[in-house]
């Protein structure tokens, strides 16, 4: 097992603002980045589904590969950590700030390419370091530490979502000052950082095992299934959001304000969630926050143009159980990471693909399915603002149910977390 630092560790909080910029690298970017390089250079929307899709085919390669990597440089992590950042910064710029200078596609390809490794690899060490510094915080670790990173993320997420129309107010174009504060916030963070990637070699005698260990494990391939299954949801939700404010709704300009009250609403959600897995159980309450969401999202099939409001309860209540998606989910597979790897790296470089693989498959399935019903945009015909609107809310749900069947009948076991 890694004990990488933790001696001269950081408090938690540090977790949270690292987890916070690797969070405004990720979700953020499937919302804004294929509506901008549509409105600023008329791409298709089913060309930057295929590139998007065709993006995280090449990580059935690169994940594995940057598993290796984590586990073969743990030595020299803090390096690797700082190339890394480096890397997406710069991707980060050359994406939202920076014209592009040949086919807009190949240029969004090519960006998006750099961005993706660099968060890759750095989300792999994250969380495989994660799991040394959860077990060093004694029983409840896990779940401490997984509520500071989480609301942390959840806080990046929010900050990139309000970004563009915050900034809309500046002196300079939107995304290009978002691009700007995202490359300064990230090499501050690889900064404050620094010492928790001192002396992370693994063990004497822990070899890279590849995702054998990982697949030949029944409770962490299910759990793989259930955060495929779990985050594909936020995945539909995510690429339609600003679709579906702006013509189903047809309520332009309150797409920024909605972003920040659903992440919000996670991210004050969370600690919550993380105090009652304490008392109840992690399984049994993140269960409950997953029919919480059911429950809350089904509604939004309902609504039409002008119903601003209550889709602002919406927001609030799903943004509130997705809260316990992410603060559980983490902690009770990093948990299983401790008990069965003594590389953790190997571990979260699946997770990280699954995280990203339901990105790509809506990307390649939601976005060229809607315009094949002849979705354009606010003046598309009835049919396609109703494809809009049930794929927007209806998929979601039954993908959500899936996800709750599958950890429903997954065997864990249960540790009090109240020592």
């Amino acid at each position: 097992m890694i004990r990488g630092g933790l001696s001269a560790s950081s408090h938690p909080a540090a977790w949270g603002g690292f987890a916070g910029v690797l969070a405004m690298a990720g979700l953020p970017i499937y919302i804004h980045a294929p509506k901008f390089y549509v409105d600023e250079f008329g791409v298709s929307l089913s060309a930057l589904g295929a590139v998007l899709f065709a993006l995280r085919l090449i990580d059935f390669v690169q994940d594995p590969a940057l598993g290796w990597l984590a586990h073969a440089t743990a030595g020299a992590r803090g390096a690797m950590i700082a190339g890394a950042g480096a890397v997406m910064a710069l991707s980060m710029l050359g994406l939202f700030a920076v014209t592009p200078p040949f086919a807009p596609l190949l240029w969004f390809a090519l960006t998006l390419t750099g961005l993706f490794s660099a968060f890759s690899f750095l989300t792999i060490c994250f969380y495989a370091q994660g799991v040394a510094k959860a077990e060093a915080m004694g029983r409840d670790g896990h779940i401490r530490l997984a509520a500071w990173r989480e609301t942390g993320a959840l806080i990046g997420v929010c900050l990139a979502a309000v970004a563009p129309t915050a900034l809309a107010l500046g002196p300079n174009p939107p995304f290009e000052a978002f691009a700007i504060l995202f490359a300064a916030a990230t090499l501050g963070l690889v900064w404050i950082m620094r010492r928790e990637w001192l002396h992370a070699a693994p063990s004497p005698g822990a070899a890279f095992t590849g995702f054998s260990a990982v697949l030949a494990d029944i409770p962490a391939r299910r759990l793989l299934i259930v955060a495929l299954l779990n985050a594909a949801p936020v995945a539909v939700s995510s690429t339609l959001f600003l679709f579906f404010v702006e013509s189903r709704l047809e309520a332009p300009g309150w797409e920024g304000p909605m972003l920040l009250l659903f992440f919000v609403s996670a991210a004050v959600a969370a600690p919550f969630w993380a105090r009652a897995a304490r008392s109840y159980g992690e399984k049994r309450m993140l269960l409950t926050g997953m029919v919480l969401a059911i429950i809350a999202f089904g509604f939004a099939a309902t609504l039409g143009p002008g119903d601003v409001l209550p889709f602002a309860l919406i927001c609030l209540a799903s943004g509130a159980a997705l809260g316990a998606d992410l603060t559980l989910l983490s902690a009770i597979f990093a948990r299983r990471m401790a008990r069965i790897l003594p590389e953790a790296a190997t571990g979260f470089a699946l997770w990280a693909f699954v995280s990203k693989a339901t990105l790509a498959l809506t990307a390649i399935t939601v976005l060229p399915f809607l315009e094949w019903r002849g979705f354009t945009g606010p003046d598309s015909p009835p049919q396609a603002l109703l494809a809009l609107g049930l794929t927007y809310a209806l998929l979601p749900c039954l993908l959500k149910l899936l996800a709750i069947a599958t950890l429903a009948t997954t065997p864990l076991q249960r540790e009090p977390l109240h020592a």
